[in-house]
């Protein structure tokens, strides 16, 4: 059995801090430095990885890599999975011969300004899949849609990415929030911990959201834009940022990004009936497109455009029914696979894992099989039932679509795909190395020990978290309990709300996901741009938003304390 400690480098915790960083400089130095390809850094990422767990934090050989494993399969099934199902769930209908139908419809929504469409789909149509599924499906479905606007490859994929910033605290029906509560629970249990926890990011996470259509706009058409589109992006970050503090605080959090996205989509659609785009043609020029088609938009009969949106309103009824209804039902389905290797078999059938963490808990060693209940299967069953659909409904010529050769495309998918499989698969064998031996752990506690410095560097662990394990839950998973144990530790610290902590290591993942390799290889995929180009791209905004989230979370630590709710 192997118990995880927090500084095994020379018994100097800074020591081992420093040394569990060597994995994650080794990747962002190889992807932007050296500029090798994604699946390279990560394999040598990974190797230095196992080296430090080995040699500098004591872990066995077998259990490091079996820990390895662990991690690589999860990052096969469900992540890359859900990746491989959201790109097929899209190529369907393209090939169906209905993204141009999808593009005409925005126009008429948007009055011809990619811009305006671009924000519509990358920020208010991705936060609601990201409110129902996340782990990477918002990315990978709006990223194509996107770039079926016309917009060039590289700032579509830098457009999604920030875009999914603002809905990830309460993503996939605010499963980093509740995750939280029951990592941290406080006196009143876990589930009242979540609430608090959600009521406080929801004064949080609504500064971020005003702004974030801003700047996708930015990121779309520079100065130009901004001055062109600033009052709709303003009227789509402030409905939303609204209605998230709205939700969060007086109803039930889990809903919070559902309502948010579909409030903040039908306020901006109101606002363009009356409020004309300025410079349109000019823009369109700078995309490289031709004059808006007003009379193509004509086109456009209720049938067409029923058809355009019946795949995206079969996945939001399918996931809607999954989270809500049928969640009890999917989840009886999920197999528990006790990690062979990491875990034993005591005389009494109780199964005991190998490894521990400091605390001596057990790290996560069960390995969740959810073949049926995750966002993938729901993606893939919905992509099935829309190929069957378009098969059957579709019509002739540009609209045809034989149901196999949807299916056959499914596979091609697959095979595309085949460097970022093995880049996520071995970006998450990274993540499970780290944590099981110890070093994600060390980093955290050392950050924790800064005494005053804490409430400012706090954010940071839910960034790494994330940036490592491109998840906002898993980081809460991490480090959740370290956040809420320091600060209740902190002299410095008496009379703030632990809580305050867990809300901001939430954020602190919110703006780590959009250079978390998981996320950069989702877009690239999506967009046909490399990992190397959008992490150097995007690391500026990462860290700018990180350090505008450190001095948020200072200040309602002290100063602006009143502010939150009791």
């Amino acid at each position: 059995m192997f118990q995880a400690t927090i500084d095994p480098v020379g018994g100097s915790l800074a020591a081992s801090a420093a040394v569990a960083c060597l994995p994650l400089l080794s990747f962002f130095i190889c992807l932007v430095g050296v500029k090798l390809k994604a699946h390279v850094s990560a394999i040598i990422s990974l190797a230095i990885a196992i080296a430090v767990a080995i040699f500098g934090f004591n872990m066995p050989v077998d259990l490091t890599f079996l820990s390895a494993t662990q991690g690589a399969a999860y990052g096969v099934f469900p992540v890359c999975f859900i990746i491989i199902a959201a790109v097929w769930f899209y190529e369907v209908t393209v090939n169906a011969g209905r993204s141009d139908d999808l593009r005409k419809l925005f126009d008429s929504i948007g009055g011809g300004d990619v811009r305006i469409q671009a924000v519509l789909i990358a920020f208010c149509f991705g936060a609601l899949l990201e409110s129902l599924a996340g782990f990477g499906a918002p990315i990978a479905i709006t990223a194509t849609m996107v770039l079926a606007l016309g917009v060039p490859p590289l700032r579509a994929a830098m457009a999604v990415l920030i875009a999914n910033t603002a809905p990830v605290a309460y993503g996939a029906v605010a499963i980093p929030i509740t995750t939280a509560g029951n990592m941290a629970p406080g006196a009143d249990g876990a589930a009242a911990t979540a609430v608090h926890v959600a009521q406080i990011v929801g004064y949080i996470a609504p500064l971020f959201a005003f702004i974030v259509p801003m700047l996708v706009v930015a990121i779309l058409d520079g100065k130009k834009g901004v001055k062109d589109c600033w009052l709709p992006a303003l009227v789509v970050g402030i409905s939303f940022g609204f209605v998230q503090w709205l939700v969060s605080n007086h109803f039930a959090y889990e809903l919070t990004d559902i309502v948010a996205s579909l409030v903040s989509f039908g306020v901006t659609v109101v606002f363009m009936r009356f409020w004309k785009p300025k410079n349109v043609d000019e823009a369109r020029k700078r995309f490289g497109l031709g004059p808006r088609d007003e009379a193509a938009e004509h086109e456009l009969t209720p049938v067409r455009t029923w058809m355009c949106l019946m795949p995206y309103a079969v996945i939001v009824i399918l996931f809607a029914l999954a989270k809500t209804v049928a969640a009890a039902p999917l989840a009886l389905t999920d197999i528990k696979i006790p990690w062979p290797g990491l875990t034993t078999v005591a005389a009494d059938g109780t199964v005991q894992s190998l490894v521990l963490n400091y605390l001596g808990n057990n790290p996560g060693t069960t390995f969740t099989f959810n073949w049926l209940s995750n966002c993938g299967s729901i993606i893939l069953i919905g992509g099935i039932i829309v190929a069957a659909l378009y098969s059957i409904f579709n019509g002739k010529g540009q609209f045809k679509l034989n149901f196999g050769s949807a299916i056959a495309e499914l596979f091609k998918t697959c095979w595309k795909m085949k460097f970022t499989i093995l880049t996520i698969g071995c970006v998450l064998a990274l993540a499970y190395v780290m944590n099981f031996s110890g070093q994600t752990i060390a980093i955290g506690q050392f950050l924790a020990g800064t005494g005053p410095l804490f409430a400012l560097l706090s954010p940071i662990l839910g960034w790494i978290g994330t940036a490592v394990t491109g998840s906002d839950t898993s980081a809460n998973a991490l480090f959740s309990s370290l956040q809420a144990e320091a600060a209740k530790a902190n002299a410095s610290l008496a009379g703030v709300d632990p809580e305050l902590f867990l809300a901001s290591n939430t954020m602190g993942g919110v703006v780590g996901k959009m250079i978390s390799p998981q996320s950069l290889a989702i877009a690239a995929v999506a967009t046909g741009e490399t990992e190397s180009t959008l992490f150097k791209k995007l690391l500026p905004w990462s860290l700018t938003m990180l350090a505008a989230l450190c001095v948020l979370i200072f200040l309602y630590s002290s100063v602006l304390n009143f502010i939150l709710p009791a």
